[in-house]
């Protein structure tokens, strides 16, 4: 007969660690405090239940609105003298794609955007950002007062104010000829450089904020050490500070490029597209369609088009802002 052994009691007895509890065991089982159930209403009370409110409005003045919008481009809606739509598919992008005047608003789109928004307020608000940064005191005051003032103007007073100065008899020709310059009707012989000026005019206010914030952000040592290595002001520039914006110059020139292919007011107040078609874009040739000439769901197409170029232009700059320096 054999007897089981004794286990060693004492301080010299080797210590035991108790095992699993059931619950620990099988934490799924729905007893446990991690349980996936709590898990999910965790999720649901912290995270969607305080967004719920944003998702609702922009499901109802954003999604639907551009649902809604989709759905008239593919039909051949029209203001007056129409009692019933008909769905036509993709005729609407075809007619858009085949006319000469929708060509020619692209083009115009493009330089706009490209005059204005990537050349214009891009390097003209990357300069007075750099330039206030070693400025006095006064002189940022007034300059940053001057520049936003042109900023928090509505568009149409802007149109305005930018109206009288490229207009026959306006400012620009009166310094012209105080100089003993030739002047000329820019209105009318350049037209979207006049109006790409005028967009310039307007927004460099932003970029200019977005690039001093940046700016300020970049470790002083950095750009002293390179001084003291004997780097200059443009090679400081080209390999240390314009490196350390990146992301700050991608997401400045998204946000300037989708503001300025929406652009109307101001063209319209300056030269409602003309004289002829030769400043007008996008906006304006999806305005005429729809509302001039009573076409709903042509214009509507432009529209879309619209949208869908602004939307390319993201993911592009979206792209860019993903790429580690």
């Amino acid at each position: 007969m054999t007897t089981a052994p004794r286990q060693a009691t004492g301080p010299d007895a080797p210590k035991t660690t108790p095992g699993p509890t059931p619950d620990q065991q099988h934490p799924h089982n729905g007893t446990g405090t991690g349980t996936r159930p709590r898990a999910r209403t965790r999720i649901l009370t912290h995270h969607l239940l305080p967004l719920s409110p944003a998702l609702i409005l922009l499901l109802l003045f954003l999604a639907v609105p551009i649902g809604y919008c989709a759905y008239i481009a593919f039909t051949d809606l029209q203001l007056t003298g129409q009692a019933h739509s008909s769905f036509v598919g993709f005729e609407n992008f075809r007619t858009a794609f085949k006319d000469a005047e929708f060509l020619n608003a692209v083009w115009l789109t493009l330089v706009f955007t490209v005059l204005s928004s990537l050349v214009g307020q891009n390097t003209l608000g990357l300069a007075l950002a750099t330039l206030m940064q070693r400025a006095s005191k006064p002189i940022r005051t007034l300059t940053g007062a001057i520049v936003i003032t042109a900023w928090v103007l509505p568009e149409v007073v802007a149109g305005f104010l930018l109206y009288a100065f490229f207009r026959r008899e306006g400012t620009l020709n009166a310094i012209l000829d105080w100089l003993h310059l030739p002047s000329q009707n820019w209105l009318f012989t350049l037209p979207i450089l006049a109006v790409s000026f005028a967009n310039v005019w307007r927004g460099t206010a932003f970029s200019m904020l977005v690039y001093s914030a940046a700016l300020n952000e970049i470790p002083q040592e950095i750009t002293e050490a390179a001084e003291v290595d004997g780097a200059g002001g443009w090679r400081r520039m080209w390999h240390i500070t314009l490196p350390m914006i990146r992301r700050s110059i991608g997401t400045n020139l998204m946000l300037n490029t989708l503001q300025t292919l929406s652009v109307f007011g101001l063209i319209w107040v300056m030269t409602r597209g003309g004289p002829g078609d030769k400043s007008q874009t996008l906006p304006l040739f999806m305005y005429e369609q729809a509302f001039q000439n009573s076409m709903i769901g042509y214009g509507t197409a432009v529209a879309l088009l619209l949208l869908l170029v602004g939307s390319l232009f993201s993911v592009l700059y979206l792209r860019l802002l993903r790429t580690e320096v």
